[in-house]
């Protein structure tokens, strides 16, 4: 049944690579605080080293993974496998949130295919790499990505972007700080006059 592994192998790198779909989970530390749980997808997934991974995080309605990593770090990622054998892997660790502007932005950035809604890329220090069966994950054929969301963030472009940051991705659902400083160098009300439609 289950095991744990001492590092990310070539082996288990490649079943990471071919998962069309992952899992992140984050949970702020407040008892009362909801935990988070998002699917990632759009080939959006690398592995930097045998303990560390990334995944390119793109702007969206919710900042909840971000705002979690700052207070706390925790991070859990999961894949199933859809196809083939079944499995489930999941990556236990810490994260860190890497903007534009950081040092080492410009080099994570460029391990990913270009995305005009990127927002950030979470790094996670991997602790725990565990595998269970995966006997009760339905088997699934892939058809392919979606594009909407590169769409809409072309409609967008880089100013409505930054505004739509500015009104959505400030704070968490819990109040918890998310992106800092998204509105300190735009002025919201107008970007969003001229955000693009």
């Amino acid at each position: 049944m289950g095991k744990t592994y001492p590092e990310i192998d070539p082996r288990t790198a490649e079943f990471l690579g071919q998962q069309h779909v992952f899992f992140v989970a984050t949970a702020p530390l407040s008892a009362t605080g909801r935990v988070n749980l998002s699917p990632k997808g759009l080939r959006s997934f690398v592995v930097l080293d045998p303990r560390t991974v990334a995944y390119l995080d793109l702007t969206g309605s919710g900042i909840e993974t971000v705002a979690h990593l700052r207070e706390n770090g925790r991070i859990t990622l999961m894949f199933c496998a859809f196809e083939g054998p079944p499995k489930i892997l999941r990556l236990h660790g810490r994260g860190e949130v890497i903007e534009p502007g950081h040092a080492e932005w410009e080099a994570l950035a460029a391990r990913f295919p270009p995305h005009p809604g990127a927002r950030s890329v979470i790094r996670v220090h991997v602790e725990r790499i565990a595998d269970s069966c995966g006997y009760a994950v339905p088997l699934m054929h892939y058809e392919g990505d979606r594009d909407q969301l590169a769409r809409w963030a072309e409609r967008k472009g880089p100013e409505g972007l930054v505004a739509y940051r500015a009104a959505n991705n400030r704070k968490s659902i819990d109040g918890l700080p998310g992106l800092p400083g998204a509105s300190d160098d735009l002025d919201v009300p107008a970007a969003l006059a001229r955000r693009p439609r």
